[in-house]
């Protein structure tokens, strides 16, 4: 079979009920590499919290990090990455928003938040990357990848309304999971960097399979030749991209047994 481009987001996707890795998948993963195949792994996450699990893994794999804010090759060389430009990123600090929702901003190196979010820890328990309390209110703008709001739904599609009344297309915003909207510059999203590895590859979209279970990941599964979202998907998803397949539950395997079947491994 021809060399084929594989790219999958993490949380609820690939990653188990636990946010880790299962043996079936480091193992599909590299039997798919010993045959030849190109690997991606396209996050909301930072950089140095992708690469966590690219080691458990065991393969070369590309990284979308950021929602593709950042597109790093193997060998951790960038190919390509655009930054929230600074005015933007100080006024989106500056919106108001409710006293419960998280600030966070994602730079070249650090994951930055206005205080203690405790619950945030297990996501990330598995890859020893944390984020620095910071005064966020004081910080430049400059450098900033994605500002990421977590917080209750309702709070967050209030503020997402406001975010839109006063950047309007400027910024492009996003969910990867009820409570946490994603903003990053205008014209960064998973589909649009896959869309540049597919270039970088000399690969055509026809021989892309790319998996997704959140509104993140739309552009991505719209682009891929192979969309594939897992049972557990966010409703909109399925409603914004109809022509991408239906696979099993991310927990357990349900990306590993859906590329176990398309490249018939055994």
């Amino acid at each position: 079979m021809q060399p084929h481009l594989i790219v999958t987001d993490l949380d609820n996707t690939l990653l188990n009920a636990e946010h880790d890795l299962d043996e079936l998948t480091i193992e599909t993963f590299q039997a798919l590499a010993a045959e030849g195949h190109h690997l991606a792994l396209a996050s909301g996450r930072h950089f140095h919290d992708i690469t966590a699990f690219r080691r458990r893994l065991g393969v070369p794999a590309y990284i979308l990090s950021t929602n593709g804010a950042h597109l790093y090759a193997p060998d951790d060389s960038l190919i390509a990455e655009q930054w929230v430009p600074a005015e933007l990123v100080r006024a989106l600090v500056e919106l108001p928003r409710d006293a419960d929702i998280r600030l966070n901003l994602y730079t070249g190196d650090e994951w930055l938040i206005d205080a203690s979010a405790p619950e945030l820890k297990a996501l990330h328990a598995h890859t020893g990357f944390h984020y620095r309390v910071a005064d966020l209110e004081a910080h430049d703008g400059n450098g900033v990848g994605k500002v990421l709001c977590i917080g209750d739904p309702v709070a967050l599609a209030s503020l997402e309304q406001s975010i839109n009344e006063a950047l309007g297309t400027r910024v492009h915003v996003t969910y990867s999971m009820a409570h946490s909207l994603e903003i990053m510059a205008e014209g960064v999203n998973k589909g649009a960097t896959l869309e540049r590895l597919l270039t970088h590859l000399e690969l055509p979209a026809t021989r892309c399979l790319a998996f997704g279970d959140n509104l993140n990941d739309a552009e991505m599964l719209a682009l891929a030749g192979h969309g594939f979202i897992v049972e557990n998907a966010h409703p909109e998803l399925v409603r914004r991209v109809p022509d991408a397949a239906r696979i099993g539950h991310h927990h357990p395997y349900g990306v590993a047994w859906q590329l176990r079947e398309f490249f018939a491994l055994t």
